[in-house]
Formats: C-alpha cells, sequence, structure tokens
C-alpha cells in the first residue's frame, strides 16, 4: 500500500511538472516582472516568445509606448537603436496566426499588432506585446491574442506605466530589457 501511494505521488508531481505553464523573466532598470505564459490557449504565441526570450532577442529593447491608464508596450527590435522615431514600427519579419481566446485582464500579456483594415486576420505581431494595467474588455472585442499573465512584479508595470510620455506615447525614461529568461 505504502508503494502504491508513493507512486501515485511521484506520477502526480511528474504530470504536474510536465504540465505547468512556461514563465519568462524581463529584468528592467525599472524592477522584474515575471510572466506565466498560457501554452494550452496560445501555443503558437508561447512557443514563439519562448523562442526569442532563448535567443536573446528581447535583450536591449525598450517598453516604448506607454498608454496612460491601459497598457505598457515592448518588444520591438528597432527601440535598440538612438532613433525613437522608429520605436514600434519593427518585429520579427513575419505574423501569428490569431489564437484569441483567452481576456484582457489586469496582468495580461497580449500581442500587438495592426490594425483591421491592413490586417483583417488579425494576425499578430512576431515579437512586439503589451502588458494590461487594468482589465480593458474593448480588446477583447477588438480582437488580440492574449498569451500570458502577470504572476510578479505588477507594481513594475504600474511604474513604467505611471511614466510621463511625449505626444507619440513614449515614455520620458528608457525603460530597458536589460535581461530576459525563461525561468
Amino acid at each position: 500500500m505504502k508503494r502504491y501511494i508513493f507512486l501515485i505521488l511521484i506520477c502526480s508531481i511528474m504530470f504536474f511538472s510536465c504540465t505547468q505553464n512556461p514563465r519568462v523573466v524581463i529584468v528592467t532598470n525599472l524592477g522584474e516582472i515575471e510572466i506565466e505564459l498560457n501554452a494550452k490557449d496560445a501555443p503558437k504565441h508561447t512557443e514563439n516568445f519562448i523562442k526569442l526570450v532563448n535567443d536573446g532577442f528581447y535583450v536591449g529593447t525598450i517598453f516604448h509606448r506607454v498608454v496612460p491608464g491601459a497598457i505598457i508596450q515592448g518588444g520591438d527590435p528597432l527601440s535598440k537603436d538612438t532613433d525613437p522615431s522608429n520605436d514600434g514600427t519593427g518585429g520579427t519579419g513575419y505574423t501569428i496566426d490569431a489564437e484569441i481566446k483567452l481576456p484582457h485582464n489586469r496582468g495580461s500579456v497580449a500581442s500587438a499588432r495592426l490594425g483591421d483594415k491592413m490586417n483583417p486576420k488579425k494576425e499578430s505581431n512576431g515579437s512586439q506585446f503589451y502588458i494590461c494595467l487594468k482589465d480593458l474588455p474593448q480588446l477583447d472585442k477588438a480582437g488580440y491574442t492574449v498569451f500570458g499573465k502577470v504572476v510578479r512584479g505588477m507594481e513594475t508595470v504600474n511604474k513604467i506605466g505611471s511614466l510621463k510620455i511625449d505626444a507619440r506615447q513614449r515614455p520620458n525614461r528608457r525603460v530597458v530589457m536589460e535581461r530576459v529568461y525563461e525561468d
């Protein structure tokens, strides 16, 4: 009987460790943000994000856009250069098929994309993502793919979201992703 219980315990531990969603930590000059990805509801986005993280793609990019009371946005490789006018226009050169299932709640992590007229399939940008500062049901109706949620570091997200911005919604302070890794 003891062996049977021990075997069930070991199998349960193995099952839950294998089915756990991947997590990513973003270390910025304003603090850390830990994100749990949703591999079940957004498998393509999760796989892509993990690949970019493991390739070091995000290191040196900035959170280039703040919409006060709504979102912070980052992940543009062009934000690494000294020309702020091109921030928000770059990506990986590919898009990801829409996986629109999850709601835009406070702390949700979602993919940026071009507008409906240019992008009727609602395909996501290959690298740019945003984090919700509050529940945003209007973005659910607009059709963006949510692929994760902040599980630690919302105070860092809020700090970034409270920075003063210019007319183009760029923060007056560079918030650099200094280290990004799978946890």
